[in-house]
């Protein structure tokens, strides 16, 4: 009997030994991105833990005053450490459904502009945008496109309203209304070109084929980064642009 239980003690520390020699292995040589106890660092590739690190800076209408601003303060010092100029914004509270928690403007800094500027948006939606433009829009630019793209021409982020403007009572309230959402419109690149969904989407014309291939690449980039998008493969309602946010579902058309 003491023999048995020795034996099954000796065989539990084994054990424990291996599990802590392969997380010993996996902590030093999976990627950083992959892992998710690791922090976030927006220069890194969109990896396996990028979404679930992201989430940690979402709040809820039910997340108390102090937690807003632990988790917002956090989610600002990871952008600021990635050379990004961000500033607290005031949150609003326009009625029923149209409540803004946690909210950021990007000032400028190692980013693609957004124009126009000024926009308010909730910290996690700035982080998902600056990683959408470091790791899927400028890249895919150079590439595909020649050149950089100098700014993102966008319809805004903050809306009160409902899902395509709806004014039923039972339609979902839109994302835009916690500033949780964005609509691209258009990339202007650094050489002067303009890529626009509305006329490059299905477009006609020699630079039909690269400026397609082009928005599809920042599509797929964007379902990698974003919990929604919808372009106007989506509906009529999406002809003209892509809709990007951080709602909880999760959908990509």
């Amino acid at each position: 009997m003491k023999r048995d239980f020795a034996d099954f003690w000796n065989l539990l520390w084994e054990a424990a030994l291996g599990v802590c020699a392969a997380f010993a292995l996996l902590n030093a040589f999976a990627p950083h991105q992959d892992l998710p106890w690791k922090p976030l660092d927006l220069n890194h590739p969109i990896g396996q833990a990028t979404a679930a690190k992201v989430s940690d800076f979402e709040v809820t209408r039910l997340s108390a005053p102090e937690e807003v601003a632990a988790v917002t303060d956090a989610c600002i010092r990871t952008l600021r450490e990635a050379g990004v100029q961000v500033e607290r914004a005031e949150d609003r509270d326009d009625g029923g459904f149209c409540v803004v928690q946690g909210a950021v403007r990007l000032t400028g800094g190692d980013i693609t502009p957004l124009s126009p500027g000024g926009l308010v948006m909730q910290c996690p939606l700035a982080v998902r945008y600056v990683i959408w433009d470091r790791q899927v829009l400028q890249p895919a630019a150079e590439e595909i496109l020649g050149s950089r793209v100098a700014r993102v021409e966008n319809y805004g982020s903050y809306s009160c309203r409902r899902i395509y403007n709806s004014d039923q009572a039972d339609a979902r309230p839109s994302e835009h209304a916690r500033a949780n959402a964005l609509d691209i419109a258009a990339l202007t690149l650094e050489d002067g070109r303009t890529v626009s969904i509305l006329n490059d989407w299905s477009g006609a014309g020699p630079e039909a084929e690269p400026r397609g291939r082009f928005l599809r690449r920042l599509r797929d980039g964007a379902c990698r980064v974003f919990s929604t998008v919808l372009t106007p493969d989506y509906n009529a309602a999406h002809r003209d642009h892509l809709h990007v946010d951080g709602a909880s579902r999760g959908l990509c058309r």
